[in-house]
């Protein structure tokens, strides 16, 4: 929550100063690159093929041989990045060619994209590295610095775009180093909490480490099974470069409001789950399809009245937060057409999170993998065939489209691998959670519709959305009492306990 919160004062900050405008484009699409090699290479394959493992060594062989394993990864996966940065900042040309094609029109454009994917290429290492560490610590239930270090990377962005913007003559430049200097601090920030620990990094090249092979092994088709929802994106960037000034843009801006709640519990259940999820299979699995349903009804509990929530308030939304200095009327509107589209694909978003770490508990990373190449050729068609009538609108619904075909062709897989997966109870429980959020989503915005006005003061607009959002989960998480939801009676009670022992 920290993070996301420090995120969207960062793309406040970035909106007042650049707008939806070229430069804006050309940052956001040079620090794509680095992201998504990030999500391939560590953040997501590499977590994904590290966790499994990491737990069952850490559970049979002890700490030290768990701590050994983790250095040995670190220098491997180390040397990678350094040679794939250095690739990346030779050939930035070439790169940003082939990714956003459509910047070659325009020399100031493909100039100041490449320069800035040099400057930001690096910052694959450091952040790739502080996963892994990542990853550790929640092997070990070790959750809250993980969790806050990519404050740091927002907090970097905002100081240097305050302080720096005026020492270069392009002053997207500031942000590009604000991108360094945070994936310095993150990393930082996990050696310390790990040191803290008993951690100590011990250089270590050993290629011929069995459990440093499983690893491999697992993270290959991992790279794309757990990445599908990142290349969809990043395709959808690919394709808005044809498309009018801004396409970017609003994409960019329309995906970070998802990933709010996206990111603060849908990946957070995730994150969480995966090691659970681990342990019990290297157990036995007893309580694996148990664990599954209690995950997947947890994200969905908070994702379903998020999706309604960010429709119903697409446009309030957009003008309290980004509506400002460069960032105009105009550019409201593009982000609203892609909020709405990508928010509709939220459940499945969230959703994949779960059910694919399922697959990852089990060392099975080949089934995510292949549904994951068919739901990039779907994704693909959708965008082309989209993109005329509904411009970049179209790209952010093919992504939620193709999102949905992947979540249910991964649910339909492990049925058929376990033999049930408890889906009646989780249906019906989605089923409650649909009722409660449209319930939740006509309040909210009949409230907006009476007291809500583009004109008003900012303060005053600000308010009027914290009020309606307020009224909204009231009467979600009522009605889901009123109902008898098992998860809301679970919360209700928690909460309950806290209180008692608060006293």
């Amino acid at each position: 929550l920290i993070s996301r919160v420090l995120g969207y004062a960062r793309d406040m900050l970035v909106a007042d100063l650049f707008g939806a405008k070229t430069a804006a484009d050309a940052f956001f699409v040079a620090f794509r690159i680095p992201n998504l090699l990030r999500r391939l290479t560590a953040e997501g394959a590499m977590t994904a093929a590290f966790v499994p493992v990491y737990t069952e060594v850490y559970e049979k062989s002890g700490k030290p041989r768990a701590f050994e394993l983790a250095c040995n990864i670190v220098t491997l996966l180390g040397v990678a990045l350094t040679v794939i940065s250095v690739a990346g900042v030779i050939t930035a040309p070439w790169v940003v060619t082939a990714l956003a094609p459509g910047f070659t029109s325009s020399e100031p454009t493909f100039n100041l994209t490449t320069l800035l994917t040099r400057i930001m290429f690096p910052y694959l290492i450091f952040v790739s590295l502080a996963a892994v560490l990542m990853a550790m610590q929640n092997s070990m239930g070790k959750f809250f610095v993980p969790a806050a270090a990519p404050s740091m990377l927002n907090i970097a962005i905002i100081t240097c775009a305050l302080t720096m913007r005026d020492w270069f003559a392009e002053p997207t430049v500031a942000l590009a180093v604000g991108v360094m200097i945070g994936g310095v601090l993150q990393l930082a920030m996990q050696v310390w909490e790990l040191r803290r620990m008993g951690w100590k990094y011990v250089p270590s090249f050993n290629l011929r480490d069995a459990d440093a092979i499983r690893i491999g092994a697992l993270m290959v088709p991992a790279t794309f099974g757990m990445a599908v929802a990142e290349i969809n994106t990043f395709v959808d960037t690919l394709i808005a470069s044809f498309l009018p000034e801004g396409s970017v843009s609003y994409l960019y801006y329309g995906n970070r409001l998802v990933q709010f709640p996206l990111g603060v519990f849908g990946v957070a259940v995730g994150v969480a789950a995966l090691p659970s999820l681990s342990s019990e299979a290297a157990r036995g699995g007893e309580k694996l399809v148990e664990l599954f349903s209690h995950s997947m009804r947890l994200t969905l509990f908070i994702a379903i009245p998020a999706m309604v929530g960010l429709i119903a308030l697409s446009g309030p939304m957009t003008n309290v937060l980004f509506e400002r200095g460069q960032f105009d009327e105009a550019a409201r509107y593009g982000v609203i057409s892609a909020l709405v589209f990508y928010a509709v694909g939220l459940p499945a978003f969230a959703a994949t999170k779960i059910v694919v770490g399922v697959f990852y508990a089990l060392k099975d990373t080949k089934a995510p993998t292949k549904v994951a190449v068919w739901c990039m050729l779907i994704n693909i068609a959708l965008n082309l065939v989209l993109m005329g009538p509904l411009k970049h609108g179209g790209l952010a619904l093919a992504t939620s489209i193709s999102a949905f075909v992947n979540v249910g062709a991964l649910a339909w897989m492990l049925r058929k691998r376990l033999g049930k997966i408890d889906g009646r109870r989780m249906a019906m429980a989605a089923g409650l959670m649909s009722l409660s959020s449209l319930i939740m989503g006509a309040s909210a915005y009949g409230y907006l519709s009476i007291f809500y006005s583009y004109e008003a003061r900012t303060m005053e607009r600000a308010f009027h959305l914290i009020v309606a959002m307020g009224i909204g989960t009231i009467l979600y998480f009522g009605s889901m009492l009123a109902l008898g939801s098992p998860e809301a009676l679970s919360f209700k009670r928690r909460v309950m306990e806290k209180i008692r022992k608060g006293r």
